[in-house]
């Protein structure tokens, strides 16, 4: 079966399903990461009390992790979050957001790493490389990297990791460590909306919740992403600008179709 058609397949699962998808996230995206998984079809919980996190995964299809504002005691909790997650086989995935930026956050990054068994790592060029340890160009959470490097980085990054990386850019790469995914649907208006990045991520973990093929879980949250940024701004009118668009994109990933995957995938595999 082609990787569109088990995207396809996933979407329909989602929305007969209503996965649980629970987050131990940041405060700046916490709402938009809820709405869009609400909008995809799942059901969102942002839970980071450390007495109640082991409960609250335990009802879960999906945790997402998510590291773009952090304290100590919020790492405690996804460490405990993540081992529940692991010993009920229920999916993790990481988003090491701005890993680049202190040492704290690289150091933070390299402890979840070592702790929980992540079956998606989702961040941009930047992020990936520092996760292998290699040198990055970043200017906060954002990567200064060129893209043209990701299929080569995501490859290589999968195997060290021994997870699915997926790199999310100009061109995005999600590999396996063996086959590497490339997408190019989107818009470079989706980087002028805070917080796009963090959502690709619960759309990833809606897609984990609903199949043990992480690789087209991960390729299929990017790609709803990619494909609903393309419509919502086709609905852009004159004088409107990213605010407009972000609720265009969140009515997009709601209305999203299998016909939209079949009809709008810019997918090939390497």
């Amino acid at each position: 079966m082609e990787t569109t058609e088990k995207i396809q397949q996933l979407l329909s699962c989602i929305k007969e399903q209503n996965p649980l998808i629970h987050h131990i996230t940041n405060y700046v995206t916490v709402n938009d990461c809820a709405n869009i998984v609400l909008a995809l079809g799942g059901s969102p919980v942002m839970a980071d009390a450390i007495e109640e996190v082991e409960a609250m995964v335990s009802i879960a299809s999906a945790l997402v992790i998510n590291i773009g504002t952090l304290n100590s005691e919020v790492v405690k909790s996804m460490i405990k979050a993540g081992k529940k997650a692991n010993e009920l086989g229920i999916p993790v995935i990481l988003d090491p957001v701005g890993v680049g930026a202190t040492p704290y956050r690289r150091e933070v990054a390299e402890e979840l790493i070592g702790e929980i068994k992540f079956s998606v790592i989702r961040g941009n060029l930047a992020e990936i490389m520092v996760l292998c340890g290699l040198e990055s160009i970043s200017k906060g959470v954002d990567s200064n990297e060129n893209s043209s490097q990701g299929l080569t980085v995501a490859k290589n990054a999968a195997k060290l990791l021994n997870t699915v990386v997926a790199i999310t850019g100009a061109v995005d790469y999600i590999s396996d460590g063996e086959k590497v995914i490339c997408l190019e649907n989107g818009d470079k208006i989706l980087t002028k909306v805070i917080g796009t990045g963090c959502m690709s991520t619960s759309l990833i973990g809606c897609y984990c919740a609903v199949t043990k093929d992480y690789l087209t879980a991960a390729a299929a949250g990017i790609l709803s992403m990619g494909i609903s940024g393309e419509i919502a701004l086709k609905h852009i009118m004159r004088g409107e600008g990213s605010g407009s668009f972000k609720v265009h994109l969140l009515d997009a990933i709601y209305n999203l179709s299998k016909e939209d995957i079949k009809g709008m995938s810019m997918l090939y595999e390497k």
